[in-house]
């Protein structure tokens, strides 16, 4: 089992990958640095959990 991703964190981080996802990589340091500069994301650990859930998304897609 793992932690579920809140309806908060799916739909922002499929906005951003809708408006930015050819910017976005497989690599999290990377996406982190993308979605503190495209979203305005107030907490650290929010913006961690979008940038890891957009890696995985990004991972999936390949």
């Amino acid at each position: 089992m793992g932690r579920i991703k809140t309806t908060l964190i799916k739909r922002k981080t499929k906005e951003l990958l809708k408006k930015h996802g050819d910017k976005f990589a497989t690599d999290f340091s990377q996406n982190k640095q993308l979605t503190n500069s495209y979203a305005s994301i107030s907490s650290k650990k929010l913006r961690n959990i979008v940038a890891g859930y957009m890696t995985r998304l990004k991972k999936k897609e390949q």
